[in-house]
């Protein structure tokens, strides 16, 4: 059959050549993008979950930065604390120097005082300059915000970290489980004087002193004696009620393990004599008691050494460790902080204080995502001389006592060197040099423990996505090469075919001859 009107050789050519010319233009626009998926209609599914992986690598990447740039904080940050450090300890040495008053004059001292006024000025001028790209580090805008804290349960709060969860505020339960407790000693007076000579060895936690008493001598006498070197020896002594027949106690000054009092008679005749101390069960109340007191004689155990204890107590559900009345938690991923409790508070069971965390600390984002789960939040304190190296130091007025800080020790303040408190002021000192070291210590580990490893184990992550996301979306160079020329051919191919389907109409022809 011989029809001009349709050319169905050539129809089929054509659609042929069109397939082959499309499927060049994908090898051309592949090889020349280097990817596999340019359009949707490349690879639907395809370009959905790239487009998902790319969008991951892209906050994977983020997150490495915002790493790296907090670790840039905290070296900042570290630099400032590493010389308020070595004030203090310069700070350390003139104060010491100064309580050597059998050999420096007071205008030494006067001296003395001049260089830690200096010092304390430049720890605040750190404190209020040290800052990266406007944020300022050591001045307290990093510090949380506390509210409702009762001064008469807690006498300091530091708070380390805690994680708000998208909540406004976190409440902060403290529910004291073992009270703290001195090192005590009991001892029976029914006479209110000693009936015969003794020397006694009084030993606790700061030193040893030793005691003569001499026959009928009052009971009240020797518990004054006592309290004369308690700052030697840790240990202070008081009566068990109004009279000397009441009896006596002896007790450590501080609370915790790390006390004890220990009373022993030296050169004790065979049989012991009438000396006779005693201590009770941690569970025994040491408040008020009395040898009439049938309850309290049946838990006395012989004994001339006590240690305290520390107190106990659970925080938001978490046991805090105690050291005397100093309480801690560390969970980084919830809250972390550290409490001094004031001694009615702290040797009380049961008892309970709560507070509120309003704000503060600095976030850090360190995943691809934005949630709390792959945030951090660190707190870090004021430095300033009016907030370093809070003490509590209880007096004979204040058993209580106050909290002290570094500002205490400048010119005019109770623990200056013209009022002669080296040692209060050398507790002050102590407090805030462990204080810059902790917080050193807190930010160090961070950085090690927490912002380099998340680097590492996020570039871990960067390269395992980035090499699925290629297994999908990029270009096979030898595959596409390949396909490149098979194109070619058969668009070679169909166009001659099509020549040649145009071609064969013209055959009529010879049959109008």
């Amino acid at each position: 059959m011989a029809r001009i009107n349709s050319n169905i050789p050539g129809l089929i050519a054509r659609a042929n050549l069109g397939r082959a010319n499309a499927d060049l233009e994908v090898r051309l626009q592949r090889l020349a993008t280097g990817v596999r998926i340019n359009r949707g209609a490349d690879n639907p599914a395809g370009l959905i979950i790239s487009e998902r992986l790319r969008s991951e690598i892209s906050g994977i990447n983020q997150a490495v930065s915002n790493s790296d740039r907090a670790s840039s904080v905290i070296a900042t940050a570290e630099g400032g604390l590493a010389e308020v450090s070595d004030l203090l300890s310069s700070i350390k040495g003139l104060v010491v120097e100064a309580a050597n008053t059998g050999a420096l004059s007071s205008a030494e001292r006067q001296a003395n005082q001049l260089q830690i006024d200096s010092a304390i000025e430049s720890i605040t001028r750190i404190s209020n300059s040290v800052s990266f790209g406007g944020l300022k580090l050591l001045n307290g805008s990093l510090d949380y915000v506390l509210s409702g804290l009762q001064g008469t349960d807690i006498a300091r709060a530091s708070i380390h970290g805690a994680n708000f969860a998208g909540q406004p505020d976190i409440q902060v339960n403290v529910q004291v489980i073992n009270s703290a407790q001195t090192a005590s000693l009991f001892l029976s007076a029914a006479t209110g004087v000693f009936l015969s000579t003794v020397s006694l060895e009084v030993a606790g936690p700061l030193g040893v002193q030793t005691l003569e008493i001499l026959s009928g001598q009052s009971v009240t006498d020797i518990a004054a004696a006592i309290n004369n070197f308690k700052q030697a020896t840790g240990i202070s002594a008081a009566l068990l009620g109004a009279g000397p027949t009441s009896g006596l106690r002896f007790d450590s000054v501080a609370f915790g393990t790390s006390q004890f009092v220990s009373v022993k008679r030296l050169n004790e005749p065979i049989g012991g004599g009438f000396f006779q101390t005693y201590s009770v069960s941690d569970d025994t109340n040491r408040g008020t008691v009395s040898f009439g007191d049938p309850t309290f004689v049946s838990s006395l155990t012989t004994a001339n050494r006590d240690a305290g204890r520390d107190v106990s107590a659970i925080i938001n559900g978490n046991v805090a460790t105690g050291d005397g009345l100093k309480l801690g938690v560390e969970n980084q991923t919830s809250l972390s902080l550290s409490l001094d409790l004031t001694a009615t508070f702290g040797t009380t069971n049961n008892s309970t204080s709560r507070f509120y965390i309003t704000g503060g600390g600095a976030l850090y984002q360190l995943g691809g995502d934005v949630n709390t789960s792959q945030q951090t939040n660190i707190g870090i304190q004021s430095l300033a001389a009016s907030r370093l190296g809070g003490t509590i130091i209880p007096t004979d007025s204040n058993p209580e006592g106050t909290v002290q800080f570094l500002s205490s020790i400048r010119s005019g303040g109770i623990n200056d060197l013209r009022s002669k408190n080296f040692e209060n002021a050398s507790k002050v000192l102590a407090s805030a040099i462990d204080e810059v070291a902790v917080i050193r210590g807190r930010l160090g580990a961070f950085e090690k423990n927490t912002l380099q490893t998340n680097v590492r184990s996020l570039q871990a992550a960067i390269e395992n996505l980035t090499a699925s996301g290629s297994r999908i979306r990029d270009a096979d160079f030898a595959e596409e090469t390949s396909a490149l020329t098979r194109s070619q051919i058969l668009t070679s191919a169909s166009t001659s075919v099509l020549s040649l389907a145009n071609q064969q109409a013209q055959s009529v022809l010879q049959l109008l001859r």
